[in-house]
Protein backbone atom coordinates (compact mmCIF):
# COMPACT_ATOMS: atom_id res chain seq x y z
CA UNK A 1 0.00 0.00 0.00
CA UNK A 2 1.02 3.62 -0.47
CA UNK A 3 2.72 4.78 2.72
CA UNK A 4 1.38 8.31 2.21
CA UNK A 5 -1.85 8.82 4.13
CA UNK A 6 -4.80 9.83 1.94
CA UNK A 7 -7.15 12.75 2.54
CA UNK A 8 -9.68 12.22 5.33
CA UNK A 9 -12.62 12.40 2.91
CA UNK A 10 -12.94 10.70 -0.46
CA UNK A 11 -13.68 12.83 -3.51
CA UNK A 12 -17.45 12.28 -3.51
CA UNK A 13 -17.60 13.07 0.21
CA UNK A 14 -15.72 16.32 -0.37
CA UNK A 15 -18.16 17.16 -3.17
CA UNK A 16 -21.00 16.63 -0.70
CA UNK A 17 -19.45 19.03 1.81
CA UNK A 18 -18.85 21.63 -0.91
CA UNK A 19 -22.42 21.36 -2.19
CA UNK A 20 -23.97 21.79 1.26
CA UNK A 21 -21.83 24.88 1.86
CA UNK A 22 -22.94 26.47 -1.44
CA UNK A 23 -26.50 25.29 -2.11
CA UNK A 24 -29.64 25.66 -0.03
CA UNK A 25 -30.80 22.17 -1.04
CA UNK A 26 -28.60 19.23 -2.01
CA UNK A 27 -30.07 15.92 -3.22
CA UNK A 28 -27.85 12.83 -3.39
CA UNK A 29 -28.67 9.57 -5.20
CA UNK A 30 -26.15 6.99 -4.13
CA UNK A 31 -25.06 3.39 -3.83
CA UNK A 32 -25.38 1.51 -0.56
CA UNK A 33 -22.65 1.79 2.09
CA UNK A 34 -20.56 4.50 0.50
CA UNK A 35 -20.03 6.54 3.67
CA UNK A 36 -22.35 9.46 2.96
CA UNK A 37 -23.92 9.34 6.45
CA UNK A 38 -20.44 9.46 7.97
CA UNK A 39 -19.57 12.53 5.90
CA UNK A 40 -22.96 14.09 6.70
CA UNK A 41 -22.19 13.64 10.41
CA UNK A 42 -18.98 15.66 9.92
CA UNK A 43 -21.02 18.37 8.19
CA UNK A 44 -23.46 18.33 11.10
CA UNK A 45 -20.70 18.76 13.71
CA UNK A 46 -18.95 21.51 11.76
CA UNK A 47 -22.30 23.33 11.39
CA UNK A 48 -23.52 23.01 14.97
CA UNK A 49 -20.13 23.77 16.55
CA UNK A 50 -19.65 27.01 14.59
CA UNK A 51 -20.71 30.43 15.82
CA UNK A 52 -23.63 32.06 14.06
CA UNK A 53 -21.45 34.56 12.08
CA UNK A 54 -19.51 31.57 10.73
CA UNK A 55 -22.69 29.84 9.53
CA UNK A 56 -23.49 27.92 12.69
CA UNK A 57 -27.03 26.66 13.24
CA UNK A 58 -28.94 23.71 14.64
CA UNK A 59 -28.89 20.44 12.73
CA UNK A 60 -31.86 18.06 12.53
CA UNK A 61 -31.30 14.52 11.30
CA UNK A 62 -34.07 12.17 10.17
CA UNK A 63 -33.53 8.49 9.40
CA UNK A 64 -36.44 6.16 8.76
CA UNK A 65 -35.97 4.20 12.02
CA UNK A 66 -34.57 4.57 15.52
CA UNK A 67 -31.42 2.56 14.79
CA UNK A 68 -30.40 4.97 12.02
CA UNK A 69 -30.87 7.92 14.35
CA UNK A 70 -28.74 6.34 17.05
CA UNK A 71 -26.01 5.39 14.55
CA UNK A 72 -25.87 8.94 13.17
CA UNK A 73 -25.58 10.44 16.66
CA UNK A 74 -22.72 8.01 17.33
CA UNK A 75 -20.97 9.25 14.18
CA UNK A 76 -21.49 12.82 15.33
CA UNK A 77 -20.10 11.95 18.76
CA UNK A 78 -16.92 10.62 17.16
CA UNK A 79 -16.51 13.74 15.05
CA UNK A 80 -17.27 15.99 18.02
CA UNK A 81 -14.37 14.49 19.97
CA UNK A 82 -12.06 15.46 17.11
CA UNK A 83 -13.56 18.76 15.98
CA UNK A 84 -15.30 20.20 19.05
CA UNK A 85 -14.07 18.77 22.35
CA UNK A 86 -16.34 21.20 24.24
CA UNK A 87 -19.45 19.41 22.98
CA UNK A 88 -21.73 17.78 25.53
CA UNK A 89 -22.18 14.02 25.38
CA UNK A 90 -24.98 12.51 23.35
CA UNK A 91 -28.20 12.03 25.27
CA UNK A 92 -31.77 10.88 24.82
CA UNK A 93 -34.46 13.41 25.53
CA UNK A 94 -38.15 14.06 24.93
CA UNK A 95 -39.96 17.11 23.63
CA UNK A 96 -43.71 17.81 23.34
CA UNK A 97 -45.50 16.58 20.23
CA UNK A 98 -46.68 19.75 18.40
CA UNK A 99 -49.96 18.01 17.47
CA UNK A 100 -50.59 16.44 20.87
CA UNK A 101 -49.19 18.19 23.97
CA UNK A 102 -50.04 15.14 26.06
CA UNK A 103 -47.48 13.07 24.14
CA UNK A 104 -43.71 13.39 23.85
CA UNK A 105 -41.40 12.69 20.95
CA UNK A 106 -38.19 10.78 21.67
CA UNK A 107 -34.99 12.15 20.13
CA UNK A 108 -31.20 12.11 20.51
CA UNK A 109 -29.21 15.28 21.06
CA UNK A 110 -25.65 16.66 21.23
CA UNK A 111 -25.17 20.26 22.41
CA UNK A 112 -22.20 22.48 21.59
CA UNK A 113 -20.54 25.46 23.21
CA UNK A 114 -21.71 27.53 20.25
CA UNK A 115 -25.26 27.24 21.62
CA UNK A 116 -26.37 25.05 18.73
CA UNK A 117 -27.22 21.35 18.77
CA UNK A 118 -27.56 18.25 16.65
CA UNK A 119 -30.89 16.49 17.11
CA UNK A 120 -31.81 13.10 15.63
CA UNK A 121 -35.59 13.18 15.20
CA UNK A 122 -38.15 10.52 14.29
CA UNK A 123 -39.42 10.46 10.73
CA UNK A 124 -42.60 12.49 11.28
CA UNK A 125 -43.11 15.83 9.49
CA UNK A 126 -44.57 17.53 12.58
CA UNK A 127 -41.26 17.03 14.42
CA UNK A 128 -39.78 19.85 12.30
CA UNK A 129 -42.50 22.31 13.18
CA UNK A 130 -41.04 25.45 14.72
CA UNK A 131 -37.46 24.31 14.07
CA UNK A 132 -34.76 26.24 12.21
CA UNK A 133 -31.44 25.01 10.83
CA UNK A 134 -29.92 22.33 8.58
CA UNK A 135 -32.17 19.31 7.94
CA UNK A 136 -30.59 15.99 6.89
CA UNK A 137 -33.01 13.36 5.55
CA UNK A 138 -31.15 10.06 5.24
CA UNK A 139 -32.33 7.17 3.02
CA UNK A 140 -35.18 9.44 2.01
CA UNK A 141 -36.81 6.95 -0.37
CA UNK A 142 -37.68 4.68 2.56
CA UNK A 143 -39.50 7.19 4.77
CA UNK A 144 -43.22 6.56 5.22
CA UNK A 145 -44.36 10.01 4.06
CA UNK A 146 -41.45 11.58 2.22
CA UNK A 147 -43.63 14.10 0.34
CA UNK A 148 -44.91 15.66 3.58
CA UNK A 149 -41.48 15.40 5.19
CA UNK A 150 -39.91 17.34 2.31
CA UNK A 151 -42.65 19.95 2.54
CA UNK A 152 -41.91 20.46 6.24
CA UNK A 153 -38.15 20.54 5.65
CA UNK A 154 -38.34 23.08 2.82
CA UNK A 155 -40.20 25.49 5.10
CA UNK A 156 -36.93 25.93 7.02
CA UNK A 157 -35.33 27.53 3.96
CA UNK A 158 -37.28 30.75 4.51
CA UNK A 159 -35.03 31.78 7.41
CA UNK A 160 -31.69 30.63 6.04
CA UNK A 161 -31.91 26.91 6.76
CA UNK A 162 -30.58 24.21 4.46
CA UNK A 163 -31.76 20.76 3.42
CA UNK A 164 -29.67 17.69 2.56
CA UNK A 165 -31.55 14.70 1.11
CA UNK A 166 -29.57 11.44 0.75
CA UNK A 167 -30.85 8.08 -0.49
CA UNK A 168 -30.53 4.98 -2.57
CA UNK A 169 -33.49 4.42 -4.89
CA UNK A 170 -36.67 2.52 -4.09
CA UNK A 171 -38.60 2.42 -7.36
CA UNK A 172 -39.20 4.78 -10.24
CA UNK A 173 -42.48 6.11 -8.81
CA UNK A 174 -41.03 6.87 -5.38
CA UNK A 175 -41.16 10.56 -4.30
CA UNK A 176 -37.37 10.51 -4.02
CA UNK A 177 -36.97 9.62 -7.69
CA UNK A 178 -39.60 12.22 -8.58
CA UNK A 179 -37.53 14.79 -6.64
CA UNK A 180 -34.42 13.80 -8.62
CA UNK A 181 -36.32 13.96 -11.91
CA UNK A 182 -37.90 17.35 -11.14
CA UNK A 183 -34.52 18.76 -10.15
CA UNK A 184 -32.81 17.56 -13.31
CA UNK A 185 -35.74 18.89 -15.33
CA UNK A 186 -35.19 22.34 -13.85
CA UNK A 187 -38.47 22.40 -11.93
CA UNK A 188 -36.58 22.52 -8.63
CA UNK A 189 -33.58 24.85 -8.05
CA UNK A 190 -31.61 22.23 -6.16
CA UNK A 191 -28.22 20.61 -6.68
CA UNK A 192 -28.07 16.88 -7.51
CA UNK A 193 -25.09 14.66 -6.75
CA UNK A 194 -24.83 11.07 -7.98
CA UNK A 195 -22.47 8.35 -6.80
CA UNK A 196 -22.74 4.77 -8.02
CA UNK A 197 -20.81 1.85 -6.56
CA UNK A 198 -18.28 2.13 -9.38
CA UNK A 199 -17.95 5.90 -8.81
CA UNK A 200 -17.15 5.25 -5.18
CA UNK A 201 -14.60 2.57 -6.09
CA UNK A 202 -12.95 4.94 -8.57
CA UNK A 203 -12.66 7.53 -5.80
CA UNK A 204 -10.94 5.03 -3.50
CA UNK A 205 -13.68 3.37 -1.42
CA UNK A 206 -12.11 -0.09 -1.42
CA UNK A 207 -8.63 1.31 -0.89
CA UNK A 208 -9.95 3.17 2.15
CA UNK A 209 -11.50 -0.04 3.47
CA UNK A 210 -8.16 -1.82 3.05
CA UNK A 211 -6.37 1.00 4.87
CA UNK A 212 -8.81 0.79 7.77
CA UNK A 213 -8.66 -3.00 8.02
CA UNK A 214 -4.91 -3.30 7.46
CA UNK A 215 -5.24 -5.30 4.24
CA UNK A 216 -3.05 -4.82 1.21
CA UNK A 217 -4.87 -3.26 -1.73
CA UNK A 218 -4.41 -4.72 -5.22
CA UNK A 219 -6.47 -4.20 -8.39
CA UNK A 220 -7.29 -7.91 -8.49
CA UNK A 221 -8.52 -7.90 -4.89
CA UNK A 222 -10.73 -4.88 -5.62
CA UNK A 223 -12.17 -6.52 -8.75
CA UNK A 224 -12.93 -9.72 -6.82
CA UNK A 225 -14.60 -7.76 -4.01
CA UNK A 226 -16.67 -5.76 -6.51
CA UNK A 227 -17.87 -8.95 -8.20
CA UNK A 228 -18.77 -10.48 -4.83
CA UNK A 229 -20.81 -7.45 -3.75
CA UNK A 230 -22.70 -7.33 -7.04
CA UNK A 231 -23.41 -11.06 -6.83
CA UNK A 232 -24.72 -10.65 -3.29
CA UNK A 233 -27.28 -8.07 -4.43
CA UNK A 234 -28.34 -10.15 -7.44
CA UNK A 235 -31.26 -8.65 -9.36
CA UNK A 236 -31.34 -5.67 -6.97
CA UNK A 237 -27.79 -4.57 -7.86
CA UNK A 238 -28.88 -1.97 -10.42
CA UNK A 239 -31.05 -0.17 -7.90
CA UNK A 240 -29.01 -0.74 -4.74
CA UNK A 241 -25.56 -0.10 -6.22
CA UNK A 242 -25.93 1.77 -9.52
CA UNK A 243 -28.66 4.36 -8.86
CA UNK A 244 -31.13 2.85 -11.34
CA UNK A 245 -34.69 2.80 -9.92
CA UNK A 246 -36.51 -0.45 -10.63
CA UNK A 247 -39.58 -0.80 -12.86
CA UNK A 248 -38.02 1.70 -15.22
CA UNK A 249 -39.05 0.27 -18.57
CA UNK A 250 -41.60 1.54 -21.07
CA UNK A 251 -42.18 4.70 -23.08
CA UNK A 252 -40.53 7.79 -21.67
CA UNK A 253 -43.10 10.33 -22.93
CA UNK A 254 -46.69 9.23 -23.66
CA UNK A 255 -47.72 9.58 -27.31
CA UNK A 256 -50.88 11.43 -26.31
CA UNK A 257 -48.77 14.07 -24.58
CA UNK A 258 -46.46 14.44 -27.60
CA UNK A 259 -49.47 14.83 -29.91
CA UNK A 260 -50.93 17.48 -27.61
CA UNK A 261 -47.85 19.64 -28.23
CA UNK A 262 -47.88 19.23 -32.02
CA UNK A 263 -48.82 22.03 -34.40
CA UNK A 264 -49.62 22.07 -38.11
CA UNK A 265 -47.83 25.42 -38.33
CA UNK A 266 -44.47 23.61 -38.18
CA UNK A 267 -43.76 21.78 -41.46
CA UNK A 268 -41.15 19.06 -41.87
CA UNK A 269 -38.93 19.91 -44.86
CA UNK A 270 -37.57 16.73 -46.42
CA UNK A 271 -34.70 16.41 -48.87
CA UNK A 272 -33.46 13.08 -50.23
CA UNK A 273 -31.23 11.95 -53.07
CA UNK A 274 -30.66 8.71 -54.92
CA UNK A 275 -27.43 6.74 -54.59
CA UNK A 276 -26.07 8.13 -57.85
CA UNK A 277 -26.18 11.74 -56.61
CA UNK A 278 -22.92 11.39 -54.68
CA UNK A 279 -21.10 10.78 -58.03
CA UNK A 280 -22.24 14.07 -59.58
CA UNK A 281 -19.61 16.78 -60.07
CA UNK A 282 -19.33 18.94 -56.99
CA UNK A 283 -20.60 22.13 -58.63
CA UNK A 284 -23.76 20.33 -59.80
CA UNK A 285 -24.43 18.80 -56.36
CA UNK A 286 -23.94 22.24 -54.86
CA UNK A 287 -26.25 23.93 -57.35
CA UNK A 288 -28.95 21.28 -56.91
CA UNK A 289 -28.91 21.63 -53.13
CA UNK A 290 -28.84 25.44 -53.32
CA UNK A 291 -31.90 25.31 -55.53
CA UNK A 292 -33.76 23.27 -52.87
CA UNK A 293 -32.68 25.69 -50.15
CA UNK A 294 -33.93 28.69 -52.08
CA UNK A 295 -37.20 27.08 -53.23
CA UNK A 296 -38.17 25.35 -49.98
CA UNK A 297 -36.07 26.36 -46.97
CA UNK A 298 -35.85 30.09 -47.64
CA UNK A 299 -39.64 30.47 -47.57
CA UNK A 300 -39.76 29.17 -44.00
CA UNK A 301 -36.76 31.24 -42.92
CA UNK A 302 -38.43 34.41 -44.18
CA UNK A 303 -41.38 33.72 -41.86
CA UNK A 304 -39.23 33.81 -38.71
CA UNK A 305 -39.65 36.67 -36.26
CA UNK A 306 -36.46 38.79 -36.40
CA UNK A 307 -37.01 39.87 -32.78
CA UNK A 308 -36.88 36.33 -31.37
CA UNK A 309 -33.72 34.46 -30.42
CA UNK A 310 -33.11 31.22 -32.32
CA UNK A 311 -31.10 28.07 -31.65
CA UNK A 312 -30.80 24.72 -33.38
CA UNK A 313 -30.02 21.07 -32.78
CA UNK A 314 -28.72 18.51 -35.23
CA UNK A 315 -28.66 14.70 -35.20
CA UNK A 316 -26.40 13.25 -37.88
CA UNK A 317 -27.10 10.37 -40.28
CA UNK A 318 -25.79 9.54 -43.72
CA UNK A 319 -26.91 6.47 -45.67
CA UNK A 320 -29.05 4.70 -43.06
CA UNK A 321 -30.42 7.10 -40.48
CA UNK A 322 -31.71 10.57 -41.14
CA UNK A 323 -29.91 13.81 -40.47
CA UNK A 324 -32.33 16.16 -38.74
CA UNK A 325 -31.82 19.90 -38.15
CA UNK A 326 -34.25 21.30 -35.59
CA UNK A 327 -34.46 25.09 -35.10
CA UNK A 328 -36.21 26.58 -32.07
CA UNK A 329 -37.55 30.11 -31.72
CA UNK A 330 -37.41 31.36 -28.13
CA UNK A 331 -40.30 33.69 -27.36
CA UNK A 332 -40.35 36.59 -24.95
CA UNK A 333 -41.89 34.36 -22.29
CA UNK A 334 -39.28 31.62 -22.98
CA UNK A 335 -41.71 29.37 -24.81
CA UNK A 336 -39.82 27.27 -27.35
CA UNK A 337 -41.57 27.16 -30.73
CA UNK A 338 -40.51 24.83 -33.51
CA UNK A 339 -41.01 26.81 -36.75
CA UNK A 340 -40.03 23.86 -38.99
CA UNK A 341 -37.58 20.98 -39.09
CA UNK A 342 -35.32 19.63 -41.84
CA UNK A 343 -34.88 15.92 -42.57
CA UNK A 344 -32.10 14.81 -44.90
CA UNK A 345 -31.93 11.27 -46.25
CA UNK A 346 -28.92 9.96 -48.17
CA UNK A 347 -27.50 13.47 -48.58
CA UNK A 348 -23.68 13.66 -49.03
CA UNK A 349 -21.55 15.21 -46.30
CA UNK A 350 -20.78 18.39 -48.23
CA UNK A 351 -24.42 19.02 -49.03
CA UNK A 352 -25.41 18.45 -45.41
CA UNK A 353 -22.86 21.12 -44.55
CA UNK A 354 -24.36 23.35 -47.22
CA UNK A 355 -27.91 23.00 -45.86
CA UNK A 356 -26.80 23.48 -42.25
CA UNK A 357 -24.84 26.65 -43.05
CA UNK A 358 -27.72 28.00 -45.15
CA UNK A 359 -29.98 27.50 -42.12
CA UNK A 360 -27.69 28.88 -39.42
CA UNK A 361 -26.58 31.88 -41.53
CA UNK A 362 -30.20 33.04 -41.73
CA UNK A 363 -31.59 32.27 -38.27
CA UNK A 364 -32.43 35.65 -36.69
CA UNK A 365 -30.52 36.40 -33.49
CA UNK A 366 -28.75 33.06 -33.72
CA UNK A 367 -27.63 32.10 -30.20
CA UNK A 368 -26.12 28.69 -30.79
CA UNK A 369 -26.53 25.08 -31.83
CA UNK A 370 -25.85 21.69 -30.28
CA UNK A 371 -24.73 19.14 -32.88
CA UNK A 372 -24.27 15.38 -32.64
CA UNK A 373 -20.52 14.78 -32.79
CA UNK A 374 -20.51 10.98 -32.71
CA UNK A 375 -18.84 9.06 -35.54
CA UNK A 376 -19.11 10.80 -38.90
CA UNK A 377 -21.18 13.54 -37.27
CA UNK A 378 -17.94 14.84 -35.80
CA UNK A 379 -17.01 16.28 -39.21
CA UNK A 380 -20.18 18.38 -39.49
CA UNK A 381 -20.00 19.54 -35.88
CA UNK A 382 -16.36 20.49 -36.29
CA UNK A 383 -16.76 22.56 -39.46
CA UNK A 384 -19.76 24.30 -37.88
CA UNK A 385 -17.62 25.17 -34.85
CA UNK A 386 -14.92 26.52 -37.17
CA UNK A 387 -17.50 28.74 -38.87
CA UNK A 388 -19.57 29.90 -35.87
CA UNK A 389 -17.09 29.56 -33.02
CA UNK A 390 -18.17 28.94 -29.45
CA UNK A 391 -21.85 29.11 -30.35
CA UNK A 392 -21.56 25.52 -31.55
CA UNK A 393 -21.59 22.75 -28.96
CA UNK A 394 -20.10 19.47 -30.23
CA UNK A 395 -22.05 16.86 -28.26
CA UNK A 396 -21.08 13.28 -27.56
CA UNK A 397 -24.39 11.58 -26.77
CA UNK A 398 -23.35 9.61 -23.72
CA UNK A 399 -25.55 8.17 -20.99
CA UNK A 400 -24.58 11.09 -18.74
CA UNK A 401 -25.66 13.56 -21.43
CA UNK A 402 -29.03 11.85 -21.72
CA UNK A 403 -29.37 11.75 -17.93
CA UNK A 404 -28.84 15.51 -17.62
CA UNK A 405 -30.65 16.74 -20.73
CA UNK A 406 -33.66 14.51 -21.34
CA UNK A 407 -35.56 15.38 -18.12
CA UNK A 408 -35.68 19.12 -19.04
CA UNK A 409 -37.02 18.21 -22.51
CA UNK A 410 -39.67 15.95 -21.00
CA UNK A 411 -40.63 18.68 -18.53
CA UNK A 412 -41.01 21.22 -21.35
CA UNK A 413 -43.38 18.87 -23.19
CA UNK A 414 -45.33 18.09 -20.02
CA UNK A 415 -45.61 21.78 -19.08
CA UNK A 416 -46.57 22.96 -22.60
CA UNK A 417 -43.29 24.85 -22.81
CA UNK A 418 -42.66 24.01 -26.47
CA UNK A 419 -44.39 23.07 -29.73
CA UNK A 420 -43.53 20.22 -32.10
CA UNK A 421 -44.37 19.52 -35.78
CA UNK A 422 -47.57 17.53 -36.30
CA UNK A 423 -45.97 14.72 -38.24
CA UNK A 424 -46.19 10.94 -38.08
CA UNK A 425 -42.45 10.50 -38.45
CA UNK A 426 -41.75 12.86 -35.55
CA UNK A 427 -44.28 11.03 -33.40
CA UNK A 428 -42.63 7.72 -34.32
CA UNK A 429 -39.26 9.10 -33.22
CA UNK A 430 -40.60 10.26 -29.85
CA UNK A 431 -42.15 6.82 -29.34
CA UNK A 432 -38.63 5.41 -29.66
CA UNK A 433 -37.60 7.22 -26.47
CA UNK A 434 -37.50 4.67 -23.67
CA UNK A 435 -36.36 4.66 -20.05
CA UNK A 436 -33.30 2.43 -20.14
CA UNK A 437 -31.45 1.78 -16.88
CA UNK A 438 -33.22 4.79 -15.41
CA UNK A 439 -32.25 7.13 -18.28
CA UNK A 440 -34.41 8.42 -21.16
CA UNK A 441 -32.74 7.54 -24.45
CA UNK A 442 -33.25 5.82 -27.80
CA UNK A 443 -33.61 2.10 -27.20
CA UNK A 444 -34.59 0.58 -30.52
CA UNK A 445 -35.13 1.33 -34.18
CA UNK A 446 -38.56 2.18 -35.52
CA UNK A 447 -40.16 1.76 -38.93
CA UNK A 448 -41.78 5.11 -39.56
CA UNK A 449 -43.12 6.33 -42.88
CA UNK A 450 -40.56 7.27 -45.48
CA UNK A 451 -37.97 4.66 -44.55
CA UNK A 452 -35.84 3.71 -41.62
CA UNK A 453 -35.96 5.92 -38.53
CA UNK A 454 -34.01 5.70 -35.31
CA UNK A 455 -35.50 8.41 -33.12
CA UNK A 456 -33.53 10.97 -35.15
CA UNK A 457 -35.88 13.92 -34.79
CA UNK A 458 -36.39 13.28 -31.06
CA UNK A 459 -32.63 13.49 -30.53
CA UNK A 460 -32.36 16.61 -32.70
CA UNK A 461 -35.15 18.16 -30.62
CA UNK A 462 -33.34 17.28 -27.38
CA UNK A 463 -30.13 18.84 -28.74
CA UNK A 464 -32.01 21.99 -29.76
CA UNK A 465 -33.63 22.25 -26.34
CA UNK A 466 -30.22 21.81 -24.68
CA UNK A 467 -28.87 24.63 -26.88
CA UNK A 468 -31.78 26.83 -25.79
CA UNK A 469 -30.82 26.32 -22.13
CA UNK A 470 -27.12 26.98 -22.61
CA UNK A 471 -25.46 30.27 -21.75
CA UNK A 472 -24.96 32.34 -24.86
CA UNK A 473 -23.10 35.47 -25.89
CA UNK A 474 -24.88 38.21 -27.81
CA UNK A 475 -23.14 39.63 -30.87
CA UNK A 476 -24.11 43.14 -31.97
CA UNK A 477 -23.07 44.84 -35.20
CA UNK A 478 -24.24 47.44 -37.72
CA UNK A 479 -24.63 45.75 -41.13
CA UNK A 480 -23.48 47.28 -44.40
CA UNK A 481 -26.54 48.02 -46.60
CA UNK A 482 -27.20 45.22 -49.09
CA UNK A 483 -29.67 44.64 -51.92
CA UNK A 484 -33.14 43.48 -50.91
CA UNK A 485 -32.48 40.13 -52.59
CA UNK A 486 -29.49 39.43 -50.35
CA UNK A 487 -31.40 37.12 -48.01
CA UNK A 488 -31.94 34.72 -50.86
CA UNK A 489 -28.37 34.72 -52.17
CA UNK A 490 -26.12 31.78 -51.49
CA UNK A 491 -23.82 32.19 -48.50
CA UNK A 492 -22.94 28.62 -47.78
CA UNK A 493 -19.24 29.33 -48.23
CA UNK A 494 -19.05 26.37 -50.61
CA UNK A 495 -18.04 27.40 -54.09
CA UNK A 496 -19.10 30.29 -56.33
CA UNK A 497 -21.87 32.73 -55.43
CA UNK A 498 -22.74 33.28 -59.11
CA UNK A 499 -26.30 32.40 -60.05
CA UNK A 500 -26.75 29.69 -62.65
CA UNK A 501 -28.78 30.51 -65.76
CA UNK A 502 -30.24 27.00 -65.76
CA UNK A 503 -30.65 24.27 -63.25
CA UNK A 504 -27.73 22.00 -64.22
CA UNK A 505 -29.01 19.17 -62.12
CA UNK A 506 -31.98 18.67 -64.43
CA UNK A 507 -29.68 17.24 -67.10
CA UNK A 508 -29.04 14.32 -64.76
CA UNK A 509 -32.76 13.70 -64.34
CA UNK A 510 -32.59 14.01 -60.53
CA UNK A 511 -34.01 16.74 -58.31
CA UNK A 512 -33.99 17.19 -54.58
CA UNK A 513 -37.36 15.72 -53.72
CA UNK A 514 -39.77 15.10 -50.89
CA UNK A 515 -39.31 11.51 -49.68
Amino acid sequence: MNAELPAVFLKYQRELMSSVSVHAVTVVEKSRRTGYSWAAAAIAVLTASSARPAGGQDVFYMGYNLEMAREFIDYCGEWAKLLSPAAAVAEEYFFPDPDNPDKNIKAFRIEFASGFKIVALPSVPRALRGMQGLVIIDEAAFHDDLAELLKAAMALLMWGGKVLVISTHDGVDNPFNELITDTRAGRKPYNVLRCTFDDALADGLYQRMCLKSGKDWTPDAEAAWRAEIIANYGDAADEELFCIPRASGGAAIPSTLVEARMSTDAPVLRLGYGDEFVHWPEHLREAETRDWCERILLLELQRLDPEERHVAGGDFGRSGDLSVFWPLAIGRHLHRRTPFTIELRNVPFRQQEQVLFYLLDRLPRFDGAALDARGNGQYLAEVAMQRYGSRISQVMLTENWYRENMPPLKAAIEDAGMTLPRDDGVLSDFRALKVVRGVIRIAERTGGKGGQRHGDSAIACALAYAASRADSTAYEYIPVPRPASYLGSPSSGMGSDDDDDDNPGSAYGLKGHIF
